[in-house]
């Protein structure tokens, strides 16, 4: 199978806010992985101004207007008012429901034309053209896919969602069929070994073809009859488990009773809520047990609220193990020593579970004295109340670090302080103007003709280079809806992709033909579906068209009256922006590297890495101002909540280096093993690798994981580009100091280096050329351990 040819939504598990207690890190709190560096205290005082940059970064008030005001969004999405309807994202076929049939039928039909192309292949120049026809065939089958699975979860209409997943199942089913060609396959193998073919590609056309090789081999194309239908049957019966296990996942115990005397400490508010005749019924799934673990003061229940929250149900375990031991059957099937080793082949800078234990083995390392000096701090405070005590017992450790956060804090009501000064329209005004000053990049809004946009809420802003002109399309779903996902998301509804001049000649064709096509005005239109396209360069690209979903509250449009953001909410904010500008500036020519296309491991280093640039002095200067007065952020308030947040930050790193090793070990070759015991294997974990007082025996809580079921064997991921996004922040852009977050020059070298290659380059070789230290070029276990030493926080050490 082409996994350039599944559906794709790229959602970050840090980024799902709303996701059940056992998707979660420990602790059932949704975390921010952030990796502040230092400050000195000069930079923690520094002023904040709203000093322009120049006539080129002139304010654009009309993007801010937009978001901040009801008044100006009514009379701004006014203007195309009585204008034909052009379909949903401007896409001819969507006009409504049932274009999506159609827009399916069609890409069904120019698929099975290239596939017949391929497979005749016979002539040197055939050959030559292979791998961008099945880029293309790739590429078909995706603007369906991608665009299909975004409106079957996020449009408000159910005959749309209901014509769309129809649309999808019909591609779905012809890639099911293009998964048992072994005939494409065989072709492509054919091409890649004839030295003057290949000296004919370019270095993108030569990724590609290693990306689509390394596609075919993990879907078992290549394998006899008898197992590649046993390989259908295996990934069918995965996909049944995964999804059970998610839905159905349950803890053993439900709910605790207790006096409410031994609630003392709990919210007065939340604890009546819960109250039945003295007793308080506490659930052990959602925010509640948390908010408990921290506040409740009885040491007692505090233990049982903890035990109950890490013990799953017997059933959710069963699920798991047996989904480990199907995918254990399958690694083994398509010869691979086990899932880890079958996943980390493809599209990860790992490459190898050996790799990621030494990465997790030196972060721990490096973190662990960190840990201690947390722990010892939690103790001393035990220790005010109980002078006797020698440990910090597992659900001591939220009670005693909400104690020292709540003792470290300056201000009152932070968050609330911090709101005034983030109207939405200010924060996008912001990204607009930092992305100007480091990549020659801005946002314009435009106006959204009839149709092409799925609710009245949502913003169309046209992203412009400097250089390149009309770069990208950006739809902003960013209020929240009763009937919308809360979940922060960045989806990529089409890649860039560069489209030929045989390809203009022959969809001109199909177009004057076909009774069913739309009418376009150009045959480049006609390529393009209709939806936005470039020819700045001389040749023709399709714009990668970029959807944004968040749920920030929006005032009635009476009051005219501004969005206001939570700090958490900006990080938010930059975090899937960081995502966008992925896609945005990665325009290859090969949509199967385009934008967030690339290593899995990766993924996350540019949106983590905006995180940084959220909390900065310099870039928060260029937007944040209070609301109502103008005045100026002091930044005093967000000094408190870092040096909060950062508390206790190396604990939070020893949950992630637990949970990632967790994730390894279930995904080794033990889960072949029908007496596999996830529940031994989770506890020999805690202890190897963690410093803290580890689960008490009994309980179970891997089969609350889960991130298991969607990024088995890649969850380290996460911690990865952590550590990646702080080296990039302290030695590119010298952790902000002397202007270094506003520095072209910086923007560029990370450009240059990474961001514009998206899939197409080695990524060892890219981190390397950005941070100019030549250990990482040759990937392996040996550069892996050196990310892992680097550590979780601070700067850098050079």
């Amino acid at each position: 199978m082409i996994p350039t040819l599944r559906p794709r939504r790229w959602v970050c598990p840090s980024c799902l806010g709303a996701s059940p207690v056992s998707s979660l890190p420990v602790g059932g709190q949704r975390r921010r992985w952030l990796g502040y560096s230092t400050l000195a205290p000069t930079s923690k005082m520094r002023p904040v101004t709203h000093a322009k940059g120049g006539s080129k970064h002139d304010d654009d008030d009309l993007l801010r207007g937009i978001f901040d005001s009801p008044r100006v969004w009514d009379q701004f999405k006014t203007r195309a008012a009585g204008a034909a309807n052009t379909g949903l994202f401007r896409n001819a076929f969507l006009t409504r429901p049932e274009g999506f049939l159609s827009f399916a039928r069609v890409s069904v039909d120019r698929a099975r034309a290239i596939v017949d192309k391929v497979l005749a292949a016979s002539t040197p120049d055939e050959y030559r053209s292979i791998v961008r026809d099945l880029d293309r065939l790739s590429d078909i089958l995706c603007r369906v896919l991608d665009m299909t699975d975004f409106v079957r979860v996020t449009h408000p209409a159910h005959q749309t969602q209901q014509k769309a997943n129809e649309a999808w199942q019909m591609v779905f089913e012809y890639m099911n069929q293009l998964n048992t060609m072994t005939g494409l396959h065989t072709q492509l193998c054919k091409a890649m070994g004839d030295p003057e073919i290949t000296a004919s590609w370019s270095n993108e056309e030569k990724a590609v073809a290693e990306v689509l090789k390394l596609d075919f081999v993990k879907s078992g194309v290549n394998l006899p009859q008898s197992d590649r239908d046993r390989f259908v049957a295996l990934s069918s019966e995965i996909s049944m488990v995964a999804s059970n296990f998610v839905q159905d996942m349950a803890p053993d115990q439900t709910v605790i009773v207790r006096p409410s005397s031994l609630l003392v400490g709990m919210d007065p508010v939340e604890a009546r809520l819960l109250t039945q005749r003295g007793k308080v019924h506490m659930p052990t799934m959602g925010s509640r047990p948390a908010r408990a673990l921290r506040t409740v003061r009885d040491a007692s229940t505090r233990m049982l609220i903890y035990n109950a929250t890490r013990t799953a149900s017997a059933a959710s375990v069963a699920r798991l193990e047996r989904l480990m031991n199907l995918r254990a059957k399958l690694a083994s099937l398509s010869g691979f020593e086990s899932y880890a080793h079958f996943t980390l082949r493809d599209r990860m800078m790992a490459k190898t579970p050996e790799s990621v234990t030494r990465f997790l083995g030196a972060l721990a390392k490096t973190n662990g004295p960190r840990v201690d000096d947390e722990m010892a701090a939690l103790l001393a405070v035990k220790k005010i109340t109980q002078p006797d005590a020698t440990t910090l017992e597992p659900w001591d450790r939220d009670f005693y670090a909400e104690s020292i956060r709540r003792s470290l804090m300056v201000f009152q009501r932070p968050d609330d302080s911090l709101s005034a000064y983030f109207s939405l329209g200010s924060v996008m005004q912001g990204l607009s103007r930092l992305f100007s000053r480091l990549y020659g990049i801005s946002f314009r809004p435009t106006e959204t003709s009839p149709g092409e946009t799925w609710h009245s809420d949502v913003r169309r802003l046209d992203v412009f280079s400097e250089t390149d002109g009309h770069v990208a399309v950006l739809y902003c779903d960013l209020f929240y809806r009763p009937d919308k996902s809360p979940n922060p998301a960045h989806f990529t509804l089409r890649c860039s992709r560069e489209i030929l001049e045989g390809e203009l000649a022959e969809v001109d064709a199909q177009t004057r033909e076909a009774e069913v096509m739309p009418q376009f005005s150009s045959r480049e239109e006609a390529a393009n579906d209709g939806m936005a396209f470039s020819t700045q360069t001389g040749t023709v690209k399709q714009l990668p068209t970029i959807a944004l979903i968040c749920d920030f509250p929006q005032t009635a449009s009476a009051s005219n009256r501004p969005a206001l953001l939570s700090f958490f909410q900006v990080e938010t904010l930059f975090h899937e922006m960081g995502h966008a500008i992925h896609s945005i500036l990665a325009r290859t020519s090969f949509q199967n590297v385009s934008g967030t296309r690339c290593a899995t491991d990766l993924a996350e280093l540019p949106s983590t890495l905006m995180e940084y640039f959220s909390t900065d002095p310099s870039v928060l200067a260029l937007f944040a101002r209070h609301h109502e007065t103008g005045s100026a952020l002091p930044y005093d308030l967000v000094a408190e909540k870092l040096r909060l947040s950062k508390r206790f930050e190396a604990s939070d790193t020893e949950h992630q280096i637990i949970l990632a090793m967790l994730d390894q070990e279930l995904h080794s070759s033990k889960a072949k093993d029908h007496l596999f015991d996830s529940t031994a294997v989770f506890h020999e974990v805690q202890r190897t690798y963690g410093r803290m007082a580890p689960d008490p025996p009994g309980t179970r809580w891997q089969g609350f994981f889960g991130h298991l079921s969607g990024y088995g064997s890649t969850y380290y991921s996460y911690l990865f580009d952590r550590m990646l996004a702080r080296r990039v922040w302290d030695v590119v852009f010298a952790s902000g100091e002397k202007g270094g977050a506003l520095n072209f020059t910086n923007g560029e070298r990370l450009k240059e280096s990474l961001l514009k290659w998206g899939g197409s380059r080695d990524p060892w070789i890219c981190m390397a050329e950005l941070l100019r230290d030549d250990r990482l070029a040759d990937g392996g276990e040996e550069a892996m351990a050196l990310v892992g030493s680097w550590g979780s926080s601070g700067r850098s050490s050079r």
